[in-house]
Parts: structure tokens; C-alpha cells; sequence
């Protein structure tokens, strides 16, 4: 797959191992651990537990990747990572990341997540 241009990480510390953080994070991000179903709009790309889970999607206005990184940050504590890397094609492609980028929309939701993923662990 082409490599995306880079638009942000977003961090956060965890109290919990990677394995029990990797669990949160599937049922977070895919509703069930056992049989991990993407958001709609995402396919898994990579999934490579408990270090690092990449989505990537794409539809008429833009080509994107939401990757998850897993790291011991010490005993019984992990941090999570997630990289966002997307394309915005053409007039309506620039419109689009102006809305969901610009207007930080992006930012709010991606924070959101982590912090369920971070309860949830």
C-alpha cells in the first residue's frame, strides 16, 4: 500500500500491561477481542498483538491510516500511541480535511478514544 502523508499522534499512559491494554483496545475500537470487526469506513490493515493495530480506509475525498502502537512504559504500564497518516485528493478532498483536520474534529475524537481505551483497561 502507498505510504500516507503524516497528520498526527495523539499519546496516552495506561495502568495496565500490554495484553489487558490490547484487549481494551479491541473492544474499544472493534467491539469484540475475540472477533475484531472495524469501525465502519476501516478494514484492519495489520493487526500484531499487543504491539500495533493499523486501519486503513478510503472513500471519495480521502485515503487514510489510523495506527495503534502498544509500548512497556514500565510494570503494569503501557502507552498507547495512535498515528494518523491520510491523503485529501482534489478540490473536495481539501474541503474534507479542512472540516474533519482543520476544524479539529479529528483531535477531539481520536482523544475520546484513547481515553475509553485507557478506562476500559
Amino acid at each position: 500500500m502507498e505510504r500516507l502523508p503524516y497528520i498526527d499522534e495523539h499519546a496516552t499512559e495506561i495502568a495496565s500491561d500490554r495484553a489487558h491494554t490490547w484487549d481494551a483496545l479491541l473492544s474499544v475500537v472493534c467491539k469484540d477481542p475475540a472477533a475484531p470487526t472495524p469501525p465502519a469506513g476501516f478494514e484492519v490493515d495489520e493487526a500484531d498483538a499487543p504491539n500495533r493495530l493499523v486501519l486503513r480506509g478510503r472513500h471519495p475525498f480521502s485515503i487514510y491510516e489510523l495506527a495503534f502502537t502498544l509500548d512497556e512504559s514500565g510494570p503494569s504500564r503501557t502507552r498507547l500511541t495512535a498515528y494518523t497518516h491520510a491523503a485529501f485528493p482534489g478540490l473536495h478532498g481539501k474541503i474534507y480535511r479542512a472540516l474533519v483536520i482543520g476544524s479539529g474534529g479529528h483531535r477531539i475524537v481520536v482523544g475520546r478514544m484513547l481515553r475509553k481505551i485507557a478506562a476500559a483497561a
